[in-house]
């Protein structure tokens, strides 16, 4: 079976295009330290990325600016990160929009608290972290990460987590796979994604998926040409109910570069549509 166009996708990471990424950024920008990044860079990991989706233009309404572009690739669904923003097009596009939420778990009670309060408010279908990101870091296996952890399994929600190295300049040791692995054994219920490559230790990853049923990996800030192939390989034979898609519009890549390339991706027929659209529905609670 070539590539299927007719799936109806599922991107568990877009966004809006932005008037100005820089100011977007700027809770990242507080722990850069070196010259080019702040000087230079329209967003933190801008070095990665080439060919970056142009800023929205004036005049320009983002929320239809973004469905078009949906429309025009096969993509039925997404899992936005700005609550406002995306309540509003949840409004206009009733079914295709799903929310979540960026915390920081050195506030622990405060994270704990705007979980809740997005949940109640928003019916956000996931919470996520960039341990790498936060001021200061916080491990993933952290204790301050444990109360943010029991939180999602009391509301049934998967929560993201960033595993690897980092993009924007910062270290990474944070967000080691290894770390994984006892917050799987702590929380048997959680659902875990993992979300930005987890390079250089994909083959960890693909280990601690095949050990523990609650953890999963996205393709976020990954152009197809670029799958990691310890990643694709486990999704082609034991991993096919594991592996999910995300793209990166508009922060690094645009939709027309994901779906031009995705058909060169050697996934076998029976992963595409686990791939592309029912991992997320499963995973994610969300409705088909």
């Amino acid at each position: 079976m070539a590539y299927p166009r007719d799936i109806g996708a599922v991107d568990l990471m877009i966004g809006f295009p932005m008037g100005d990424k820089k100011a977007v950024y700027s809770y990242l920008m507080r722990g850069i330290k070196d010259s080019e990044t702040k000087e230079s860079f329209s967003f933190p990991a801008e070095y990665m990325f080439k060919d970056v989706p142009d800023r929205a233009d004036e005049g320009t309404d983002p929320v239809d600016e973004a469905f078009a572009e949906m429309d025009k690739w096969g993509v039925e669904q997404g899992l936005f990160g700005n609550l406002k923003e995306g309540a509003g097009a949840r409004e206009r596009y009733p079914g295709r929009v799903h929310l979540s939420l960026e915390v920081d778990a050195n506030d622990v009670m405060g994270a704990l608290a705007r979980i809740r309060a997005a949940h109640d408010e928003y019916d956000i279908k996931a919470v996520t972290c960039f341990p790498s990101g936060c001021l200061p870091q916080v491990d993933v296996d952290d204790a301050k990460m444990y109360p943010v952890y029991a939180t999602c399994v009391d509301l049934d929600i998967p929560i993201i987590v960033n595993a690897g190295i980092a993009g924007p300049r910062f270290p990474s040791d944070c967000q080691h796979v290894m770390r994984f692995d006892r917050v799987c054994y702590d929380f048997p219920d959680l659902r875990i994604v993992m979300r930005h490559g987890a390079e250089p230790w994909e083959e960890l990853a693909v280990k601690l998926m095949l050990k523990w049923p609650g953890l999963y990996y996205m393709t976020s800030a990954f152009a197809p040409k670029y799958y990691p192939k310890a990643i694709i390989d486990y999704a082609n034979t034991r991993g096919a109910d594991k592996i999910m898609y995300a793209g990166y519009y508009p922060m690094g890549l645009s939709l027309e570069r994901i779906f031009t390339e995705m058909p060169d991706v050697p996934f076998r027929d029976h992963v595409w549509p686990k791939f592309l659209r029912e991992n997320a529905l499963r995973v994610f609670n969300l409705e088909p």
